[in-house]
């Protein structure tokens, strides 16, 4: 029912009420009319309270629907945003797997990429290996080809030297030696230091004895006089001059001697013995030598200090010792073998005979006995205690070498007996009767020989200076020949006597048009 029908239900009843009450009485009526009319008013309050109610539930209805409207569109929109919110957390857990794969990719690309840079740097290695292989080769290339030149030039310059071109023949030679030195080669190569002597003046020769020079001694250091005695009973003192000249003073002359063997003491005395059974003492600041007289020690050959103060004489079957103090004759003693040799060892004198065997000399009374471990007749000896080595010249003119673990090496070089051996660390230097003297140098591992000077007669003897840097060679025509051994001074020697530079057609000649040209006088 509505609030119409309501109103007009109540409004009939009203005037029914008050129709009733008009029979009641006026005054009644007036009054129940006024409560009426109260009551109307009351409803009428109601009614419009309640009008107002229901439009406050109709407002709240449609507040209601409205908020459920808004409820369901926020429901809706949070199952949307939950439905997306789902989508990207899927689409983050599908992003975080292709990242873990791309990290795994990335972990497996940085190993690849330093297998390829390890790869890269072995390539690269490989390639700095190959070029400097390479220019190694081109190098060992260059150097044999220089070296060959080298040695090519040294022999056109012993040609020109001996056709009398001497300018030409000093440019071919120190070419030769500048070449051999640059590029590491051996001066001593007989191609190149034969040139560089013979065209630097380097070697020199003097007429100085009548008879053989059997033996050459220096005189002690801070002397750089040199002893000399022959065969025909001479005994000389010599002295080079800074010009090259050699000075000489006869100390003895006379022919009934026949002098074998030199030595020199620390007082500078010189002790010469000769073949006829004497000793000459001579100091040169004295005048006259004295004699002394070797009695029952036939052909006495060589002498070797047996300490400061002892010398011993050595003859073929008989020993002497002499006081170097009183000059006088100590000990005597006859021995039961031919001594053909002598030499030192372990700083005490060293005697080889003719049956293998050697004998280190204590005293006149006491020697030790060996055997010699080469085969042959040995004519030289020498050792050197630095290097353990030894080596014994024979009388078919081959050398031993003895290294310090017992190795022989059998080195073939000369034509002729051995007359001496010198050991000077790794170099050994060595004298025959064919007239040569050669250097060796034993720590290659081929041992070839440098011919050091040639003279056309049998070497006696030889010697260096206290500097080791001048040989000194004494032989059967009594000549005494000077050789300097220090390449480098040969070569400024020779340089500083260059008189020009090579033409262009001559260096294109003789060096080739593949090699830079230069001048070798500025």
């Amino acid at each position: 029912m509505g609030r119409r029908d309501i109103v007009a239900g109540v409004a009939g009843l009203l005037m029914a009420t008050v129709a009733a009450a008009g029979l009641a009485g006026w005054y009644g009526e007036h009054r129940r009319a006024a409560e009426l009319a109260a009551q109307v008013t009351a409803l009428r309050e109601e009614a419009k309270r309640s009008a107002v109610v229901q439009n406050i539930s109709r407002q709240m209805e449609e507040i209601a629907r409205e908020q459920k409207d808004i409820s369901d569109e926020q429901r809706e929109e949070a199952i949307e945003q939950r439905r997306r919110a789902e989508a990207m957390r899927l689409r983050s857990e599908v992003e975080r797997q292709h990242a873990l794969a791309a990290q795994q990719q990335a972990v497996t690309s940085e190993a690849l990429a330093q297998d390829a840079r390890q790869m890269a740097e072995h390539q690269r290695l490989q390639a700095e290996h190959q070029r400097i292989q390479a220019e190694l080769s081109k190098r060992v290339a260059d150097t044999l080809s220089y070296l060959a030149l080298a040695r090519s030039l040294g022999s056109l310059a012993t040609i020109q030297q001996q056709s009398g071109d001497t300018e030409l023949a000093a440019l071919l030679a120190y070419a030769s030696y500048l070449y051999t030195t640059r590029y590491g080669g051996n001066v001593y190569y007989p191609a190149v230091f034969q040139p560089l002597t013979q065209t630097s003046q380097s070697q020199k020769t003097w007429a100085v004895h009548t008879g053989a020079v059997t033996c050459i001694a220096n005189m002690p250091k801070g002397d750089d006089r040199l002893v000399t005695a022959s065969t025909y009973g001479e005994l000389k003192i010599h002295q080079k001059t800074a010009s090259d000249r050699l000075e000489s003073r006869t100390l003895l002359s006379d022919n009934s001697h026949d002098f074998r063997d030199i030595y020199v003491s620390q007082a500078g005395i010189i002790y010469a013995v000769s073949r006829n059974g004497h000793l000459v003492i001579a100091a040169p600041s004295d005048g006259t030598p004295k004699t002394l007289a070797l009695e029952q020690v036939p052909h006495p050959f060589a002498l070797s200090p047996l300490n400061d103060r002892q010398l011993l004489v050595v003859g073929e079957n008989d020993m002497a010792v002499v006081d170097m103090e009183k000059n006088t004759l100590a000990a005597r003693r006859h021995i039961d073998y031919k001594a053909c040799a002598v030499s030192r060892t372990r700083n005490k004198p060293l005697v080889f005979d003719n049956h293998g065997r050697m004998y280190i000399v204590t005293s006149a009374d006491d020697q030790e006995t060996l055997t010699v471990p080469v085969t042959g007749q040995v004519t030289a000896f020498a050792e050197s205690k630095g290097t353990g080595m030894s080596a014994y010249g024979m009388s078919d003119g081959i050398v031993y070498l003895v290294a310090a673990d017992g190795q022989v090496s059998r080195l073939v070089g000369h034509r002729s007996r051995i007359s001496r051996l010198k050991l000077n660390g790794r170099r050994l230097y060595s004298s025959s009767y064919d007239g040569t003297v050669n250097q060796w140098v034993t720590d290659g591992e081929k041992i070839d020989p440098v011919t050091l000077t040639t003279t056309g007669q049998w070497v006696m003897n030889f010697a260096f200076d206290n500097y080791k840097e001048t040989l000194w060679v004494g032989d059967w025509a009594g000549n005494l020949s000077m050789t300097l051994l220090n390449v480098k001074a040969m070569a400024i020697r020779l340089k500083s006597q260059l008189k020009r530079d090579f033409t262009k057609d001559e260096w294109t000649y003789y060096i080739g048009k593949n090699v830079p040209y230069e001048s070798f006088t500025k």
